[in-house]
């Protein structure tokens, strides 16, 4: 379907990365802990649109269709990017 650079593969994939660090943090953190909690949550907020803000540019940018029920998923080996619909 579609095909990013080398330059633009890290990029995606440094988000991604960061991402589920992120989300797997966010498994032993606490609200206890209120100063590394909203650090946390805000971090996570600004990767989230970091992350979709890349795909969105990357789908304008090569004109990658799209789908309601789809989402856009890279082979981080050779930056490979497919549509992949989900059945309801």
């Amino acid at each position: 379907m579609g095909q990013v650079t080398p330059e633009e593969k890290a990029e995606i994939q440094a988000l991604f990365e960061r991402k589920n660090g992120l989300a797997e943090l966010a498994k032993i953190v606490s609200a206890d802990n209120n100063d590394l909690y909203e650090k946390l949550v805000k971090d996570m907020g600004e990767t989230g649109a970091k992350f979709q803000q890349w795909w969105d540019s990357k789908a304008q940018q090569y004109g990658w269709e799209s789908h309601p029920k789809g989402n856009w998923e890279i082979n981080f080996q050779n930056g490979e990017i497919t549509l992949v619909v989900k059945e309801a």
